[in-house]
């Protein structure tokens, strides 16, 4: 499970990092430590053309949810059964995103509390979770563009922490998950594997992480 990320590249490097051509306002994005579910989260997405780069609600609300309070169950979605659940099936041959983030944090319980772990790159470089997305609209036509992410089984660093982690992709296959007439389910599928332990690490944070209200620089501090 990812329940929680930050992002806090540059404008910028996101842009050049996934070959945006249209793009939101450099002022409508804030760089953020602390990204919850329900938070409108930066995604890129391909229209059949170019790569845009706009807000995504985190929690998949499918087109023809009658109750949008389903999204709370969909910040996740499994990889294995992905094109299989009528939840995200459609959006999987579809509506495919990329979801930027700079770390994720996941929670190692022991014998008496969970402690947050930060997960990042060795390198420190940016990178992106397959995510899925859709729109939906409400009884009185208010629209809402959502999105999920994809987990699958983790690696040899992510095991001991979760027994599932993001399914993090290389750059090399971004044109192939965004591009919305590939419906290869094989070669799609293919994509959705573990990262490489070797270009990641893991360091325990401050419990301050907890609380979606803290949102500050100290919250990827590596504590002792």
């Amino acid at each position: 499970m990812c329940g929680r990320f930050s992002l806090f590249s540059s404008f910028e490097d996101i842009i050049q990092a996934f070959d945006v051509e249209k793009m939101i306002n450099d002022e409508e994005y804030t760089k953020t430590y602390n990204i919850a579910p329900t938070h409108n989260i930066i995604s890129i997405i391909n229209d059949g053309h170019v790569n845009r780069m706009g807000h995504l609600s985190w929690g998949l609300i499918p087109r023809w949810s009658k109750d949008p309070k389903i999204r709370t169950k969909m910040i996740n979605a499994r990889s294995e059964t992905v094109d299989e659940k009528p939840s995200f099936r459609e959006s999987f041959n579809r509506r495919r995103c990329l979801i930027p983030m700079d770390s994720f944090f996941e929670w190692q319980q022991t014998s008496s509390s969970k402690q947050p772990y930060r997960i990042k790159m060795k390198n420190d470089q940016l990178f992106a979770v397959a995510g899925l997305w859709d729109t939906w609209y409400s009884q009185t036509g208010k629209k809402v563009n959502s999105c999920t992410m994809l987990t699958t089984s983790p690696n040899e660093l992510m095991s001991t922490l979760h027994h599932r982690m993001p399914v993090i992709l290389p750059q090399k296959e971004y044109e192939t998950w965004l591009n919305p007439r590939e419906q290869d389910t094989q070669l799609l599928r293919s994509l959705l594997v573990p990262y490489p332990a070797s270009d990641m690490e893991a360091y325990a944070v401050s419990t301050a992480v907890n609380s979606v209200r803290n949102n500050d620089q100290s919250l990827i501090q590596q504590i002792s």
